[in-house]
């Protein structure tokens, strides 16, 4: 009995992570109106039912699903910047490095979908009110995973949290234009030499880190 009940929730979970990962797929690729729960669930191969079973609004399975995909994605960027950092001492070259790693991940399908959220949660305040403690709680996980990419020297300087502010903003809003502008490419977008010369000036200027 216990094994049967284990397996119904092992897949009824496997359920749901294909619902929320087909919601994310759909978000990208159809943007917020063409997201409807039929599209979702003739992506996933599930059922009507099935499908009202875990999410039984639009909205709060399109939330579900970004925040779902931001957590896992957080993780693995966390462990990849990490590789990619090691062997790095702490100084000018890694918190450069940091900025390149950052910027690329506002150029995944987790950010577009998410800002297919924001763009739809301005007339609509249903989704808004079920957006803001989620936003709220993504903000923080990002935060702490920032932190910890770029290490003690740099979260322990005075100018940090404006650094990590100004980078968070000025990313989200330099990666807008990417909509439609595709055939730019990120690395070489003039705001990476600007982001870094900030950098420098707040961190470096005064020889504290």
């Amino acid at each position: 009995m216990v094994t049967e009940t284990r397996t119904r929730q092992d897949r009824a979970a496997s359920t749901r992570t294909l619902i929320l990962d087909t919601a994310v797929e759909c978000l990208v690729e159809l943007g917020y109106a063409g997201a409807s729960t039929l599209a979702i669930q003739a992506k996933a191969g599930v059922s009507r039912g099935r499908l009202l079973h875990h999410f039984p609004s639009r909205d709060e399975l399109l939330v579900a699903a970004t925040q779902h995909l931001t957590a896992t994605r957080l993780a693995q960027i966390e462990d990849q910047v990490a590789e990619q950092l090691a062997g790095e001492p702490e100084g000018p070259r890694r918190v450069e490095r940091c900025i390149e790693l950052l910027w690329t991940t506002f150029h995944e399908p987790v950010f577009w979908a998410a800002v297919e959220l924001w763009t739809a949660a301005r007339t609509n305040e249903a989704l808004a009110a079920a957006l803001r403690p989620e936003e709220r709680a993504l903000r923080d996980a990002i935060r702490r995973v920032g932190d910890r990419i770029w290490g003690p020297a740099v979260c322990t300087h005075p100018n940090y949290p404006e650094l990590r502010e100004l980078l968070f903003t000025s990313m989200r809003g330099a990666a807008l234009p990417y909509t439609f502008e595709r055939r730019r490419q990120p690395s070489n977008d003039p705001h990476v030499a600007l982001w870094k010369s900030l950098a420098h000036r707040l961190l470096f200027a005064d020889g504290q880190c």
